[in-house]
């Protein structure tokens, strides 16, 4: 039903134009799924767009794309405009970009609606509201006057799903809809894609840089890399028998929690190594060696805690009385005890809304807990005032979940990192401070010309490896890691955790790393905690909790793993 020949888009910079797409053919037949892979600027998404015919007039395309029998880069734009929506629908990445802020989420439904099936208010709101019950959205009816930002990531998802399917399409495209959703609403929203595809009989493509999504969902797969489709295959034999390095590369990248592993290997070892290498004697090269694991455990597990969490409460009022006074609250953390060794990464692991990021950040007081002890170092850290607790924060650093919106788009990269040595006046001067500065993003995978640059001039990895090196700059003992791998491509996340991995040996530091993935949780881990709803549900080894889980809860968390 559709089939696009030799597509190349290309886009003009300074001096030339620069090839996004290099030739791209494919087909897909009616009530298939297609599923298209690779790292992030390998041409997926603008493929996809160019199919749409959204691409910015400034885009150079070339070629054909044939959806049955018409020729979509041949049509006025106004016929175009029936096809889109009407014939051909897509969601976006990120939903809270593509909602508008202002508009209800009912009212976008309902105006795709209106202005494809020429529908009455009334009826347009009738419509929307069946869509919502359709992709299972609660309270459909109050969900319809509800605006994008009442609503939480996966719900939203499902509003954009709703709007896709508003009128009727043959073909949806799905552009990467599940990316830094938890992985049981990954799952939900997966299940639920299948589930309308086959009562509605449509053409599905699904984008992805994660091959273990793409399992969950594609017939058949398309392997992109620098703008070309350099693999294609049935689902079943791409993983059984992938051909090429860099999709031996996807495939071992990501944690899998059947391999307990040193390190990850990353895309760019098997490009090295060439495409005779297979994943399983890559995978081996990373290994641990006999008796290495409960060595370290040993070593670790003989020392005394360096932070102590006992009885830890944060909640928040909900609802005030007449003389302002609280009557119900809401226990984000309620009555959480652990302790954590030096040179130990304990792992968080939770849905959205389990309490992770609000524990993380009541332990640097960013938060004020409701109650209980939290000791740093044998230092009372509740009891310390606001000077004192700035000063201690140079030991107790924080890498947040999204790099972009924690750094300053007004400040260079070396005038971020510089800030906090100003703050906590280490090092003799400004001069010596640049110069620490170029060594730790050395350190971090960064050139010491990055300086100069400004946050929007960097990638998503990029962007995490300069919130490392601006905690890591202050020499901390203890590190928050906050969800700072879940947005990022799987390729890039390896490399992430790698480097993690690597400074944690080379300055002797500890973790807490929270995510809502049970397998980077279960790779990076040396002992782990299971949240849900505020409370601590389980703890202990990785593996162990993970073969023998004791919760209903750690069960559903395990079974949403994309292996």
């Amino acid at each position: 039903m559709l089939r696009v020949e030799d597509l190349h888009i290309s886009f003009k910079t300074q001096n030339s134009f620069f090839e996004a797409v290099k030739g791209v053919s494919f087909q897909i037949n009616k009530g298939e799924t297609l599923g298209i892979v690779g790292e992030s600027g390998s041409g997926k998404s603008i493929t996809s767009l160019a199919v749409m015919r959204l691409l910015d007039k400034q885009a150079k395309v070339r070629g054909k794309v044939w959806l049955n029998d018409q020729d979509i880069f041949e049509l006025a734009e106004r016929d175009m405009q029936q096809v889109r929506g009407n014939r051909m629908a897509m969601i976006f990445q990120e939903p809270m970009t593509s909602l508008n802020p202002v508009l209800t989420c009912g009212f976008q439904v309902a105006e795709a609606i209106i202005t494809h099936l020429n529908k009455s208010k009334a009826g347009a709101r009738e419509a929307a509201i069946a869509l919502f019950k359709e992709v299972q959205l609660p309270r459909p009816e109050a969900i319809f006057d509800s605006y994008p930002h009442q609503l939480s990531g996966g719900q939203k998802q499902r509003v954009m799903i709703a709007m896709a399917l508003s009128c009727n399409p043959e073909l949806l495209i799905a552009d990467e809809p599940t990316t830094a959703l938890d992985v049981t609403v990954q799952k939900n929203i997966i299940e639920l894609l299948l589930k309308l595809k086959k009562e509605r009989g449509m053409s599905l493509i699904f984008i992805s840089h994660d091959l273990g999504v793409i399992r969950y969902i594609a017939d058949r797969v398309l392997v992109m890399y620098k703008g070309e489709v350099i693999e294609e295959a049935p689902i079943e034999q791409l993983y059984n028998a992938p051909e090429k390095a860099y999709t031996k590369g996807l495939l071992a990248c990501r944690p899998s929690p059947h391999r307990l592993l040193k390190k990850l290997p990353t895309v760019a070892d098997f490009l090295q190594a060439g495409d005779e290498l297979c994943v399983k004697e890559m995978c081996g090269r990373y290994a641990y060696e006999p008796g290495e694991l409960y060595a370290r455990r040993q070593e670790l597990y003989a020392n005394e805690p360096i932070l102590k969490v006992d009885g830890l409460s944060t909640w928040y009022p909900v609802k005030k009385g007449l003389f302002g006074t609280s009557h119900e609250v809401i226990k984000a953390v309620d009555d959480v005890r652990f302790d954590v060794f030096p040179g130990e990464t304990l792992g968080l692991v939770g849905e959205s809304g389990c309490g992770k990021t609000t524990l993380g950040r009541s332990i640097l007081r960013l938060i004020e807990p409701t109650k209980g002890n939290l000791s740093f170092e044998g230092i009372d850290l509740c009891s310390l005032s606001n000077t004192e607790m700035r000063r201690m924060r140079r030991d107790i650093q924080i890498i947040f979940q999204d790099p972009y919106s924690s750094l300053n788009p007004r400040l260079s990269i070396g005038q971020a990192l510089l800030e906090p040595l100003q703050v906590h006046q280490l090092y003799i001067n400004d001069a010596n401070r640049r110069q620490k500065i170029k060594e730790v993003l050395e350190r971090v995978g960064l050139l010491p010309q990055h300086v100069k640059r400004y946050p929007h001039e960097f990638s998503g990895g990029q962007r995490q490896r300069i919130v490392i090196a601006r905690a890591l700059v202050l020499q901390p003992k203890f590190i928050i890691c906050d969800e700072s791998v879940s947005a990022l491509d799987v390729s890039v996340q390896a490399q992430v955790l790698n480097l993690l991995r690597d400074l944690q040996e080379e300055f002797k530091l500890s973790y807490i790393f929270i995510s809502h993935d049970l397998a980077v949780i279960k790779h990076i881990s040396d002992r782990m905690i299971v949240m849900n709803k505020g409370r601590i549900v389980e703890q202990g080894f990785p593996e162990d909790i993970y073969n023998n889980p004791k919760e209903e809860y750690t069960r559903s968390l395990i079974s949403a793993i994309p292996d």
